[in-house]
């Protein structure tokens, strides 16, 4: 099968390729249809990863956040035309310890192995999933609301019951869903949210309080916390975090960054804190994600940070894409017509 791929070859510049794709009666191909822009594909695009990364992953085929319709399945599992929403995590081993998601042989789409800016995907059956009463521009938000769900789940392994309180500290795309899934999943406890600017803690009208961070006083309190925040300012946060987190509390870490944080140990010594990873997400975390957006009130909240909704019929419409991305408040979605 011949397939155009459009790739990044370096920061900014985008050129498209034609492969000959290869699959088999385990593999279904799926166009894509709608896709959403992440933090991660925006630091490949603007070229702010350290050239070192860019040198060993480039050309790539950018967006891990995408939905599609099938074009064939040579099993007939799946009908042409069925909506489903693309899994980026693909594994090649089996562990009854660890998550596929964390797993180091397991390929990501967008990062080791190409994105979902194509005309069409081989797809292994096992990474697809039906989406059904869920409109494709808000299923389009799927991968990131299972990163949500893989979080929420490590923690009601490893965090203890005294759950009275949970702060989401970060007011961008991972913090809305990570509080608006923790909502739903633990409604008799009161989520906090803390963010740097109020305009966009505004959006968290499902959360039961938000509090800028400058503001918190001495009696503020969280038995448990996720940090969402990433970059330069996950420093500061996650040390928020230690001073106001009751002790034996577990903290989540969701935040990306580039480069590494100073932390108080010596204060996480004190109190007793577990700390814990969170990247990525699994097979089952799609299908938990799946049917929480069968919620109608869930997908309207999610709507309300679609920033920005453009049709790519060419790749100049990819750059504007990207290029409003970055200056807007969410999520930017893109309706793939390519």
């Amino acid at each position: 099968m011949l397939n155009t791929v459009v790739k990044l070859t370096s920061p900014r510049n985008l050129e498209t390729f034609f492969q000959e794709e290869e699959y088999t009666d385990e593999n279904v191909i799926v166009r894509p249809t709608y896709m959403s822009i992440c933090a991660a594909d925006q630091r490949y695009y603007q070229g702010k990863r350290k050239k070192e990364i860019l040198d060993k992953k480039l050309p790539l085929a950018l967006i891990h956040e995408a939905v599609g319709e099938v074009m064939l399945d040579p099993k007939k599992e799946f009908k042409k035309g069925e909506k489903v929403v693309m899994i980026p995590n693909t594994p090649y081993e089996k562990s009854d310890v660890i998550k596929e998601n964390y797993l180091r042989s397991s390929k990501f789409r967008s990062s080791s192995s190409d994105g979902f800016m194509q005309n069409a995907v081989v797809m292994r059956r096992d990474r697809i999933i039906p989406i059904r009463d869920i409109d494709e521009e808000i299923a389009s938000q799927l991968e990131l609301t299972s990163v949500a769900v893989n979080a929420v789940e490590a923690f009601k392994k490893l965090a203890h019951k005294k759950r009275d309180r949970i702060g989401v500290w970060g007011c961008g795309s991972v913090g809305y869903i990570l509080a608006l899934v923790l909502t739903k999943c633990f409604p008799e406890s009161e989520i906090v949210v803390v963010g740097t600017r109020r305009e966009k803690l505004n959006y968290f009208s499902f959360a039961d309080e938000t509090v800028v961070n400058s503001e918190i006083g001495p009696d503020f309190k969280v038995d448990h916390a996720f940090e969402c925040v990433g970059g330069p300012k996950a420093e500061e946060a996650i040390n928020q975090i230690i001073d106001v987190i009751n002790p034996q509390g577990t903290v989540g870490l969701l935040g990306v960054t580039e480069e590494p944080v100073d932390i108080n140990t010596r204060m996480i010594l004190e109190k007793g804190l577990t700390f814990v990873g969170n990247s990525r997400s699994s097979y089952s975390d799609f299908a938990t994600s799946v049917d929480l957006l069968q919620d109608k009130e869930m997908q309207q909240y999610i709507h309300n940070i679609i920033s920005e909704f453009i049709e790519v019929n060419n790749v100049n419409d990819i750059h504007t894409a990207f290029d409003n991305d970055s200056t807007n408040e969410f999520k930017t979605v893109m309706k793939w017509n390519l």
